[in-house]
């Protein structure tokens, strides 16, 4: 909850700093049609504030996202049965690992303690 309310706190401030950019740019385009004018200043408008927008909503997962496989070997006790992994965290990402390592339930449960006391949240 804390993250959304940064985000959208970012946002608000992003938005009123649009209108005073926005409206020189109108200001500069005064001697063009009203209805140009809004069109080419929306445009700018989505050229600059697309980036802005793209670091304030920045994807960051707020829990974690797990794969399950069925029939693995466990890469801690070597044990054949479902297997578990956190893929990706606020602060953990291992969506593009070319060799994930599966655990068995309480293989996994210990990764996950281990993982919270590297100051990994989950």
């Amino acid at each position: 909850m804390k993250e959304i309310l940064k985000r959208y706190l970012a946002y608000l401030f992003r938005w009123q700093l649009s209108t005073p950019i926005l409206s020189l740019v109108l200001i500069w385009l005064a001697t063009l049609n009203k209805w140009v004018a809004v069109i080419i200043a929306n445009l700018i408008g989505g050229l600059i504030f697309f980036w802005v927008d793209r670091w304030i909503f920045k994807d960051t997962p707020l829990a974690p996202l797990w794969e399950i496989r069925e029939k693995i070997n466990c890469s801690d006790c070597g044990k054949e049965c479902r297997g578990f992994r956190v893929v990706k965290t606020a602060n953990y990402d291992r969506s593009i690992d070319k060799e994930p390592e599966f655990r068995c339930e309480q293989c996994s449960k210990n990764k996950l303690q281990e993982l919270e006391k590297r100051g990994i949240k989950l």
